[in-house]
């Protein structure tokens, strides 16, 4: 019997879970298909509700749900209870849900997979939202020796702080004795703007970014321009999406053909999401 996983989220129309998800779905021959529900405000203790109703074998959690997804399943990862904030949500086979947050693992893989290892790295995190602090935290797991936030708002760098001792506030004036530099805010998304000064960028830096929308943007071409290392946004997501489809169905799919479906998706998700 067809199992099937959606992502709930809203909006969701502009979700490349889908296409990524369904790429592996069909090239493997595994009985699932994957599609979205937009899930009004109020709505995640319904929608986990369904997932036994509906057979719902899993969900990809999405804005702004996943504060709320991480107080309504019967069961949280440890990570995702320090960030409060679930991505992924298993339905069982007794019926309860499991949630877990896969962003911070995510862009750990795909840093590491770009051959930049982070154990013993010192990091430099811009911002301290929620996806900083899935990212802060997957560092500290990762061994990273020491994660300075920088962040304009102190209250919130001192909450992503707290999730690791290695982790600490600090200045722009960090990130030139840094290996790795992660722009974990939202700015350059869908502008030429740059989260730092470019002249802050030297050739021993590996520059990730979690934007995708550009793919290639402000920020990453500063890098390649002083020889750094440029590490795209879409690399986060489609590694955090082999972590969800593993815990639905066992199976870990291959991010290389995930990729490419994302990649076929993004100027349709474009297109969409300004429509």
């Amino acid at each position: 019997m067809t199992r099937l996983a959606a992502v709930i989220g809203s909006p969701v129309r502009h979700s490349l879970s889908p296409a990524m998800h369904n790429a592996v779905f069909q090239a493997t021959g595994l009985d699932w298909r994957f599609t979205r529900f937009d899930v009004v405000a109020g709505g995640v203790p319904a929608a986990l509700a369904a997932m036994s109703v509906l057979d719902i074998g899993g969900y990809a959690v999405t804005t702004p749900h996943k504060e709320a997804a991480a107080g309504a399943v019967d069961e949280v990862d440890p990570a995702a209870r320090a960030l409060n904030s679930v991505n992924a949500v298993v339905l069982r086979d007794d019926g309860s849900t499991f949630g877990a947050s896969t962003d911070g693992a995510g862009l750990v893989a795909w840093v590491e997979a770009s051959g930049v290892p982070v154990a013993d790295a010192r990091v430099v995190v811009l911002g301290a939202g929620a996806a900083a602090r899935s990212i802060v935290d997957a560092l500290a797991r990762a061994g990273a020796s020491d994660i300075a936030i920088v962040n304009r708002t102190a209250s919130s760098a001192e909450r992503a702080a707290a999730l690791s001792p290695v982790a600490h506030l600090a200045g722009l004036d960090a990130v030139a004795a840094a290996r790795l530099v992660v722009n974990a805010t939202s700015v350059g998304m869908g502008t030429d703007e740059c989260p730092l000064d470019p002249a802050l960028l030297h050739t021993g830096h590996a520059v990730a970014d979690i934007v995708y929308h550009p793919l290639d943007t402000a920020l990453l071409r500063a890098a390649r321009a002083v020889g750094a290392q440029a590490i795209d946004g879409l690399g986060m997501l489609v590694h955090q999406a082999v972590e969800q489809q593993q815990l639905w169905t066992g199976h870990r799919p291959d991010p290389a053909l995930m990729r490419s479906a994302a990649e076929l998706e993004l100027p349709i998700a474009r297109r969409t999401r300004h429509s």
